[in-house]
């Protein structure tokens, strides 16, 4: 039975319980989940790297009682999507300027569950939190970008991504100011990364991904400390040139010219770190270089610090190039190596730093390890020493009594920016769901089932199979217990409804993916998970924007006004999609179940 209480219970008596009363921060530090470490079935204690010997042997989650607010808050929109949206203001035209925008209001999803009358009056809390996905945090100025292939893909260079930090920081500051769960009202649990925290595999933004999520300064500047090197100074009119009076191809669109913004661009931020626990997982463009070719060549590090950077290239060699990436056919990179090599005279002289440097998993792992970076919890955000013993990057943890959470590394170290797992990942996985089947399951991973189609072989384990997104699908379905697949990489909010493979069965599952935060709209979103004591189950979804206002000025190059700027520069980014907010059906929504 679950030691949660009901919202309306704990609602009645509130006036008895304030008394005793936790504070906000300690209640939420007291629901921190427990990190299992991956593979090996330990169970660690909380806030300890030491394994649990008791549950050692069968790899049981070790559960940690989320107590109910003494207190609890009213469900609320401030803040949300189901308050206002950016949106383009009426009447503009070329640049658009941002401005308050209509709400999203909340869509009930009855797919594979009949919604059921009163279920609002009987409903559970059972866990709620947040999750980020695809924050980009981009060393802008990193000599191995291949920002000259924007004429192929307006992923390759956005007019935005130079303030990518001071929108994550703005992120963090909307978690830090909500009031708890917009349905439900109790307290958050945790924030969950669902990968592509950076941008190029490079220590400085892996530095800046952890500050941010923790707390600290942040210089979002490589190379030389004094000013800015990278293709936004270079004249080239490919590039928005901010300080400059070029008439750059931006700017003829509209597109601003804003004097100092560069060196605004890349002067101290400070982040106050969130105030909730926080949980990481592994992207492509966290393990590969560029996102998308197998780590380790030497020429790529040797690039990455050096003093060369490459800022054009002939339209009929980037087409090439991408369209070889496009389909997956250089996954180690070595077309891609040809071809700087042979642009040796055409790059830029830029400031070498040691610090552009790719990490390797070892490295990431202990980036996350590392006490500096603990942050409000838990040490490792989920990754453990046996992780790092083991060279795996995925874990189990415990939400909440009643919920455990499956973090996965779907990325492939053969390389392309799709993704698998290997088999024994997904046995890991089959026995994890197996061991647990008396807790609903959250699974988390960057890819989406229908972008797991890469399955290049793991140069460290050549001999194993890899799996793709079409067999999760069928071994989540095998298991009752999974309520939901979270993850991002597309940038685009999509919630698919996957049907239990046998008729009669309880193995219907949602599938979450959500929006990224360097591509407007720039989201996050919050899930509840509920039991609505009918039969069914209930996944609310939120979406929310970072803290920063919409409305923008040219001349606020605060911290607060450049994150404005990074979303409405993000809205005007010429070749961005204008789908990624996805219909109504993938926003704001209640997502019924049968479970039980």
């Amino acid at each position: 039975m679950s030691r949660i209480r009901s919202v309306a219970a704990a609602t009645a008596t509130a006036a008895h319980a304030a008394a005793g009363a936790l504070d906000r921060r300690s209640l939420l530090a007291a629901t921190g989940a427990v990190s299992l470490s991956a593979g090996l079935g330990f169970a660690l204690r909380p806030g300890s790297e030491v394994p649990a010997p008791a549950h050692a042997a069968t790899g049981e989650a070790l559960a940690v009682s989320r107590q109910a607010p003494a207190a609890p808050l009213a469900p609320y929109t401030r803040g949300t999507t189901l308050s206002s949206v950016a949106a383009a203001r009426s009447g503009s035209s070329g640049y658009r300027r941002l401005g308050d925008g209509a709400a999203w209001k909340r869509v009930v999803r009855g797919d594979l569950a009949t919604p059921k009358a009163g279920r609002a009056g009987r409903r559970t809390a059972l866990a709620s939190f947040v999750q980020f996905t695809d924050l980009h945090l981009v060393d802008v100025q990193h000599p191995l970008r291949y920002e000259y292939l924007r004429s192929q893909t307006a992923s390759a260079w956005r007019p935005q991504e130079s303030l990518s930090v001071a929108g994550a920081v703005s992120l963090v500051e909307r978690v830090n100011a909500l009031r708890g769960a917009p349905v439900t009202g109790t307290p958050l649990h945790f924030v969950m990364t669902t990968g592509d925290n950076t941008d190029n595999n490079s220590k400085t933004e892996l530095d800046w991904f952890l500050k941010v999520m923790s707390g600290g300064r942040v210089t979002p500047n490589s190379g030389d400390p004094r000013h800015y090197e990278g293709v936004q100074s270079s004249g080239l009119k490919l590039y928005w040139q901010p300080d400059a009076a070029l008439r750059d191809a931006d700017k003829q669109l509209g597109f601003p010219r804003i004097q100092g913004f560069l060196a605004a661009a890349i002067r101290e931020l400070r982040s106050p770190g969130l105030n909730l626990p926080w949980y990481s997982t592994v992207g492509n463009h966290d393990a590969l270089p560029g996102g998308c070719y197998a780590p380790g060549d030497s020429y790529f590090a040797e690039v990455a610090v050096g003093g060369k950077k490459l800022m054009t290239l002939d339209q009929a060699a980037g087409k090439a190039i991408w369209d070889n990436v496009k389909k997956g056919g250089d996954p180690k990179g070595v077309d891609f190596k040809a071809m700087l090599k042979s642009q040796a005279r055409h790059m830029r002289s830029v400031t070498p730093d040691e610090a552009r440097a790719p990490f390797t998993p070892a490295e990431y792992l202990k980036a996350h390890l590392d006490p500096a970076h603990t942050g409000p919890g838990p040490i490792g955000h989920g990754y453990s020493e046996a992780n790092l013993s083991a060279g795996t990057q995925y874990y189990v943890f415990r939400i909440a009594d009643d919920v455990l959470g499956i973090s996965l590394d779907t990325t492939d170290p053969g390389g392309h920016y799709e993704g698998s797992i290997g088999t024994a990942q997904l046995k890991w996985l089959e026995k994890t769901l197996r061991d647990n089947k008396d807790s609903y399951v959250i699974v988390f991973s960057h890819h989406t089932s229908k972008t797991m189609r890469n399955l290049n072989t793991d140069p460290a384990h050549p001999g194993e199979k890899r799996h793709g997104g079409a067999e999760l699908v069928s071994v989540l379905g095998n298991h009752p217990n999974v309520a939901a697949w979270v993850n991002g990489h597309s940038h685009k909010n999509d919630i698919t409804a996957h049907a239990a493979p046998n008729k009669g069965s309880k193995g219907a599952f949602w599938e979450i993916s959500t929006a990224s935060h360097v591509d407007f709209p720039q989201l996050a979103r919050i899930i509840e998970l509920v039991d609505n004591k009918d039969g069914t189950i209930s996944l609310f979804t939120t979406l929310i924007e970072s803290a920063a206002p919409h409305r923008t000025d040219f001349a606020d190059l605060t911290q607060t006004g450049l994150a404005a700027l990074y979303r409405e520069l993000g809205f005007n980014a010429p070749g961005a999609r204008s789908t990624l907010s996805g219909t109504a059906e993938d926003r704001n929504t209640e997502l019924v179940l049968t479970k039980g």
